[in-house]
């Protein structure tokens, strides 16, 4: 069993990242420039900010943080969005989800500019990625390939069965697994919760990926000796054995399934670290203008 170790396969990526974004600001005179909107205070919503926050000036970006209260209109919420989207000197925007009930995540997703949605949750990007065009590739499927590529993990011809078909990681990984591409040319099973015989399924998963949002979700009997496991969930519970007073869990059953996996994801350590990769990646080349040029 060997560990797909985000920690170490991100620090590597910042590190090119960083010097990138020196050489853009030499030559455009400003840094490239994120802005993650954040609308209440869910505890991980705000963990998550505040990480993304740290590692643009980690690898030398602007970024700001735009707070509203969780009763802000969908309205405002959207002028806000439309103001950004307007701002040349803004090159990337995140809403942070999940959002209040009353506001719609369809409508805000749409809101944004395409060429500064570094999420790539816009249906633009996600139409494009489906036809192989140049685009903004959701954060964690993004994350995910560029870890197997830099652990130089042969996938061709391998059956990659996704576990969780949202929008956001499950349906584009399991495009970007089947595409003639390296890593990727994977013959494909995308499951769901009403698939039947789930457990026969995933078993025949030479790569299974778990993104489902439940924890320890998949236990050592769906996983087949030697696959290649990772794990996208990061399930928050309290616990009085940590200093931040909860504990992650991931959607895999790791001290179990680990023995039997190849290659396997940490939670944490693993796919949550990669997805902030896959963000800045995304927000680099949003200021460089080569997946939308600009003008």
């Amino acid at each position: 069993m060997n560990i797909l170790d985000g920690k170490e396969v991100s620090a590597k990526i910042k590190e090119d990242i960083k010097v990138e974004a020196a050489a853009f600001t030499a030559a455009s005179g400003r840094k490239p420039h994120l802005v993650a909107i954040l609308v209440g205070n869910d505890g991980g919503s705000e963990t998550y900010v505040a990480s993304k926050m740290r590692n643009c000036e980690l690898v030398g970006f602007e970024s700001t943080n735009i707070r509203y209260d969780v009763e802000v209109s969908e309205e405002e919420l959207i002028a806000k969005i439309q103001e950004i989207n307007k701002d040349p000197n803004i090159d990337g925007l995140i809403v942070q989800l999940p959002l209040p009930a009353h506001i719609d995540p369809d409508k805000v997703t749409e809101a944004i500019d395409h060429r500064k949605d570094v999420d790539g949750f816009h249906p633009i990007n996600l139409g494009r990625m489906q036809r192989n065009l140049p685009c903004f590739i959701p954060a964690t499927p993004y994350g995910i390939m560029l870890m197997l590529g830099h652990y130089g993990i042969d996938t061709a011809g391998k059956h990659a069965v996704v576990v969780g078909r949202s929008n956001i990681v499950g349906s584009p990984m399991s495009i970007l697994l089947a595409r003639n591409s390296n890593p990727g040319n994977c013959t494909v099973t995308l499951t769901h919760s009403r698939t039947k015989d789930l457990k026969t399924e995933v078993l025949r998963g030479d790569i299974v990926v778990a993104a489902i949002g439940k924890k320890n979700f998949v236990t050592a009997d769906m996983v087949k000796e030697g696959a290649i496991v990772i794990d996208v969930g990061i399930n928050r519970e309290n616990s009085t054995e940590t200093k931040s007073g909860f504990k992650l869990y991931g959607d895999v059953d790791f001290d179990n399934v680990a023995p039997k996996a190849s290659w396997i994801t940490p939670v944490p350590g693993g796919v949550g670290l990669m997805t902030i990769v896959g963000l800045l990646k995304n927000t680099l080349e949003a200021a460089k203008g080569t997946i939308y040029p600009k003008g």
